[in-house]
């Protein structure tokens, strides 16, 4: 499986577009090669090198395993969304308050589908995806505000 977007390259910069500096709306992605056996695909967008901890941008969970792409600025095809570390049911876009940044976009194939109610974060869908994953994707974007 694999998780590609066609704005940025693995471990290229992510166009100021998809940030807090631009119109802070999703990138477009493609998914590739999801087993067939997947019931639903996840995504967690996060940031490890934030000042706190991992920063969260996005969670979107139950999406259509057959979901070959998510349009910029839109939720993928069956998918629900989480709350952020910016306290939203959004894709927060990067922000980093010095340096570059890396933005881990990771794809997960599950079994099944999620049972999740209410205000879902990052911990609740990796505790609920715990030995459900069939397969994994990561994209790596990276990001430096100018000022």
């Amino acid at each position: 499986m694999k998780i590609t977007s066609p704005v940025f390259e693995n471990n290229a910069m992510i166009p100021s577009k998809y940030t807090c500096d631009g119109a802070d709306i999703n990138p477009p992605l493609e998914f590739h090669d999801v087993p067939q056996n997947a019931s639903s695909l996840a995504l967690i967008v996060d940031d490890p090198d934030a000042p706190v901890g991992t920063w969260v941008h996005w969670i979107v969970y139950n999406i259509n395993p057959d979901c070959k792409f998510i349009n910029e600025n839109s939720i993928p095809s069956g998918g629900v969304q989480g709350i952020n570390d910016f306290r939203k049911f959004n894709y927060g876009g990067p922000c980093p308050p010095s340096g570059t940044h890396r933005y881990f976009f990771k794809l997960y194939a599950l079994d099944c589908k999620l049972n999740l109610k209410g205000n879902v974060t990052k911990k609740d869908l990796e505790k609920a995806m715990e030995g459900h994953i069939i397969a994994k994707a990561e994209l790596i974007g990276l990001y430096k505000r100018n000022r």
